[in-house]
């Protein structure tokens, strides 16, 4: 090109338009654990790139759904301390059944010397007392299986009801405050066979009266889930009548609620679990068949109130969703949310069918719809008018209506 003339640089503006405000991230803080998992802090910001520099904005003028969490997981480097055991004691009672015991100590993998149990705080603990068997005694007429003096001495047909048996089939969309729970029938005669085969049946349901017994020994399924739920305005209270989980081989129950979650294998039976809210999962996982845990539910009004008065509960297989709930002179500056409760073995999908914003609607971040899939806690957030169909990998879902 050298014969040719070169024209001289130019700069343009191509935009004068200032871009919309974001979230900024500063790196992560020190770990809050000096080995293990732990937490970094962050710094979370809401900036503006004006004239070339950011500029300090308020936190509302950056989308509130797409907020960067503001602690995240970390881990320095592995403890070098475990729990280490001493040897299984003798079974406690010469025949029949009994217990054995263990001792367990907090040992540092650099010097294989006990150290102080704080250090050892933050793993998890082995069991330190299993069941044992001697044989059976004389006065018994037959051997017992391992495990034989935990299993409930009340007959099935007594645990089980009719009402119990269907509850997963439920179709109201929401259970009235003022709603109540089915007689509860016994069933007889020709009905014993069905009771029996419900305990069987149990994995799976949603349980909705106000109180009943849930059996889930010697269900068929290695995990077995049941949901309890009631109204909004209502706690549950779960008492484990007998367990025969073996701590030893794996076997577990996890509890799951909103605000609660507990696991446990060692000395469930009398003791007494608090959802908090008004839904409860129960989910046992057995590796030895015949095994499970016996429980009884009862329901009472919350101690503390965890909802707003526009939040609503549905529990039936369908329904609609209408939001608002009040009339436009009525609306409070709160944010609505809808939460959905079905049965442990079936998923929920969410179609919207209508949706408008008003006309400044699509000109604001503030309006939008925030579906939540509970099982995973991941959210969805769907703006403007868009007609959207939603898919739960759960049993749990909640929505959330932004102004």
């Amino acid at each position: 090109c050298q014969p040719v003339p070169k024209p001289e640089s130019r700069v343009e503006v191509c935009d004068l338009n200032p871009c919309p405000p974001r979230w900024k991230v500063t790196p992560a803080g020190p770990c809050s654990s000096s080995c293990g998992l732990g937490l970094a802090v962050q710094l979370v910001t809401c900036v503006q790139i004006l004239h070339g520099q950011e500029v300090l904005q308020e936190e509302h003028l950056c989308p509130v759904a797409e907020k960067p969490l503001t602690s995240v997981p970390c881990v320095i480097r592995t403890c070098s301390y475990e729990w280490s055991f001493s040897e299984w004691s003798e079974c406690s009672t010469s025949c029949g059944n009994g217990i054995q015991t263990r001792q367990d100590f907090c040992l540092s993998s650099l010097t294989h010397k006990p150290v102080n149990p704080l250090f050892c705080r933050h793993f998890p603990k082995a069991v330190v007392v299993r069941g044992c068997s001697t044989g059976p005694c004389p006065e018994q007429e037959g051997p017992l299986s391992p495990g034989a003096e935990l299993q409930p001495v009340t007959p099935a047909t007594e645990l089980t009801t009719a009402a119990a048996a269907t509850e997963h089939r439920h179709k109201d969309l929401d259970v009235p405050l003022t709603a109540e729970p089915p007689e509860q029938t016994k069933p007889s005669g020709g009905e014993e066979d069905m009771a029996k085969r419900s305990f069987l049946c149990v994995c799976g349901n949603l349980f909705l009266n106000a109180t009943g017994i849930i059996n889930m020994t010697g269900v068929e399924s290695r995990d077995c889930t049941v949901a309890i739920g009631r109204p909004l305005r209502e706690e549950i209270l779960v008492t484990i009548l007998e367990s025969s989980l073996n701590c030893s081989a794996g076997e577990v129950l996890l509890f799951s609620g909103r605000m609660m979650w507990r696991t446990g294998c060692r000395k469930l039976p009398l003791s007494l679990i608090n959802s908090r809210t008004n839904t409860l999962i129960v989910k046992q996982r057995v590796v030895l068949p015949g095994n499970g845990v016996i429980l009884q539910y009862n329901s009472r009004t919350a101690t503390k109130k965890y909802y707003q008065g526009c939040d609503q509960q549905l529990f039936g297989p369908q329904g609609a969703i209408v939001n608002p709930g009040q009339l436009p002179e009525e609306r409070q500056e709160v944010v609505c949310r809808t939460f959905i409760t079905v049965a442990p073995r079936q998923r929920i999908s969410i179609r919207a069918l209508s949706t408008d914003l008003g006309p400044e609607g699509n000109h604001t971040h503030f309006n939008y719809i925030l579906v939540r899939d509970v099982s995973t806690m991941k959210t969805v957030v769907f703006r403007g008018k868009q007609q959207f169909l939603w898919q739960s990998t759960g049993s749990q879902a909640e929505i959330e209506f932004h102004e």
